[in-house]
């Protein structure tokens, strides 16, 4: 048995400990845990098949509702122009065209639920 004075805090405590198997080798540290690696996420779904569909897609920037669509297939668009606007959380959203293009197709109407990522509408 050994006799420690030990301060914790500024409290001083009187430990006795006890001494085992003093010629027994010490056991080797025991390494921490490997952290645990986060969800991989699921891939993006596939685009819209060729045909009607166009080679850019639109997506949902965040669920909500669509309040309306300013565009039909056919139209010219800039990027940065308007095309829809989504409503969340009492706020309405502006989507964007990402780039130059003439709309191919809109999948949604005024009115729809829309979930993130769901594409809108397709440019070519």
């Amino acid at each position: 048995m050994k006799r420690f004075n030990v301060t914790v805090n500024g409290v001083a405590y009187d430990v006795v400990v006890e001494e085992v198997g003093a010629s027994a080798p010490m056991a080797a540290p025991v390494a921490a845990p490997a952290p645990v690696a986060a969800p991989v996420a699921a891939p993006a779904p596939a685009a819209a098949p060729a045909g009607a569909a166009g080679s850019v897609t639109v997506k949902a920037p965040l669920q909500g509702t669509i309040m309306k669509v300013m565009v039909k297939p056919g139209d010219s668009v800039k990027k940065g122009t308007p095309v829809c606007v989504i409503e969340a959380l009492k706020m309405e959203n502006d989507v964007v065209a990402p780039e130059d293009g003439v709309v191919a197709s809109v999948n949604v109407k005024s009115g729809d639920s829309v979930k993130t990522d769901e594409v809108l509408l397709t440019l070519n």
